[in-house]
């Protein structure tokens, strides 16, 4: 008579053949931290980008702005990836017969992935919105070395305004510039605003020449006047350049933060999943 060998179903067993990562849950965690993400850019842009003011005294100077926006960028990530974190830990299915070091390891790769699925969800989905929302507060001249530059209305009519102004008290009504000719001085402005960037002799000379014909300033001081807006539009090419250097370094500060929140937010959501942690 031959024996029957009876192999047991346990908890082992059943826990080597279901895989180790709860993605409904990931899924769950990274929406949450999406949406989080979106609605705390929402409120930042009512509340903190409104109280720049262009005017020298009043308001938020350039600098605390730009320290006070990534300060609030890593907040975002703060609140938003541990939020998204605990859902993913606190949501993912029980792992039974899992020693409790392997639990921990889990529970912090399910809020690194809550959180990688919510940035990869933010750029891909949500950039278009974000970009809506914190473009009027942080564009600048950086826009000017595309398209922008060619039109008469870019970032560089500003400056083409101070180029061709004459002072009319002086000087006979010479008409309006036709706009073919500002955008031929925008493309001509355009290096300035590129790092390093400078407008040739030749262009120089060019400009100087329509300036005077213009305003009726000498040859000395409409090249006089190129200088200054040359130099005026470098400057402020470089301050943008800057200011686009340290919100980089800020948003790359915020991210590593938020997949930090997340992880360990997932460990506690985790734990008092497994009821091995109390509120």
């Amino acid at each position: 008579m031959t024996d029957t060998i009876v192999i047991s179903q346990g908890p082992e067993l059943e826990e080597a053949r279901r895989s180790a990562v709860s993605w409904p849950a990931i899924v769950a965690g990274g929406t949450a931290t999406a949406a989080l993400t979106l609605v705390l850019l929402a409120f930042g842009a009512g509340m903190g980008f409104s109280v720049v003011s262009p005017w020298s005294g009043s308001g938020v100077s350039g600098t605390t702005f730009t320290i006070w926006t990534g300060l609030y960028l890593v907040v975002i990530a703060m609140l938003s990836s541990s939020i998204g974190g605990y859902l993913a830990g606190r949501l993912r299915a029980k792992w039974a017969g899992a020693h409790n070091h392997e639990v921990h390891f889990r529970d912090t790769a399910h809020g690194f992935l809550a959180w990688a699925f919510a940035t990869v969800l933010g750029a891909a989905v949500l950039g278009a919105a974000a970009t809506s929302i914190i473009s009027g507060a942080s564009s600048g001249l950086m826009q000017a070395a595309g398209t922008g530059a060619a039109q008469s209305g870019g970032p560089t009519a500003g400056y083409i305004d101070s180029l061709l102004r004459a002072d009319p008290a002086t000087t006979k009504d010479r008409g309006e510039i036709s706009p073919a000719s500002r955008s031929e001085l925008a493309r001509l402005l355009a290096p300035t605003l590129r790092k390093d960037g400078e407008v040739s002799a030749a262009d120089r000379t060019y400009i100087a020449q329509v300036v005077a014909a213009r305003t009726g300033l000498s040859q000395a001081d409409a090249e006089k006047r190129v200088s200054e807006v040359t130099t005026q539009t470098k400057i402020a090419a470089d301050n943008a350049r800057k200011a686009a250097a340290k919100l980089a370094l800020w948003l790359t500060i915020s991210l590593l933060i938020g997949a930090f929140s997340a992880s360990i937010a997932a460990t506690e959501g985790g734990g008092l999943r497994d009821g091995t942690r109390t509120y």
